[in-house]
């Protein structure tokens, strides 16, 4: 099994080969429990569901507590689900740890992007500010004309305006492994990641 579930700690420099220097996140990835497979027979797809940092059982509802209990885990505070083919012959109560990573590998990470709360279109879309003069006035951030003629009479779907951004599931690929301490159950992974400190990842590990 190539995956984990990890918390991001921050961003550091990294010295390479040659004093190169990289940008890279820290990762406290695992250890991760197992705590329920699905399979095709009765679910109708293949998957594991993985436990990451344990919690108070006061603070679990007991429809979870039971879930936990029934596969003899510990409460975790955070469950994600994997799938991938073959995840139906994994036992349930197996451990993932960082050592089911090395450097040089190539992963797939998710996670959800900072919010930003409510934008105009120019930090949301990078659209440029209306003149500063030649009869504007109260409207240089704003988006323009947006309307149609006789036909649509509407605006069409899609259209850049203002609204939520960020708080969104964004998945990188293809970002490296430089390094693991797997006593200390931390990843460095080259580039930066999604998601604000403490923030929850998964990682796939891709295929050569």
């Amino acid at each position: 099994m190539d995956v984990i579930l990890g918390k991001k700690l921050g961003m550091a420099s990294f010295f390479g080969p040659a004093g190169r220097e990289f940008p890279v996140t820290i990762v406290e990835a695992g250890p991760c429990k197992v705590v329920q497979v699905k399979t095709i027979e009765k679910d109708k797809y293949e998957a594991i569901q993985l436990g990451f940092a344990n919690q108070k059982e006061s603070r679990v509802n007991k429809p979870l507590t039971g879930h936990f209990k029934k596969a003899g885990v510990e409460v975790k505070k955070y469950l994600k689900e994997f799938r991938f083919t073959g995840a139906g012959k994994v036992a349930v109560g197996t451990e993932i740890t960082v050592a089911a990573f090395s450097e040089g590998d190539n992963l797939s990470v998710e996670g959800v992007s900072k919010g930003k709360g409510f934008q105009g279109v120019v930090r949301r879309w990078g659209m440029r500010l209306q003149g500063g003069s030649h009869g504007t006035h109260e409207s240089h951030r704003g988006p323009g004309s947006i309307g149609q003629c006789t036909w649509p009479s509407r605006v069409w779907k899609g259209k850049h305006l203002p609204g939520r951004m960020g708080s969104d599931k964004v998945t990188i690929k293809n970002v490296e492994v430089l390094k693991t301490i797997p006593e200390k159950n931390i990843i460095f992974i080259k580039g930066s990641l999604p998601g604000a400190k403490n923030g929850i990842l998964k990682i796939r590990k891709l295929e050569a």
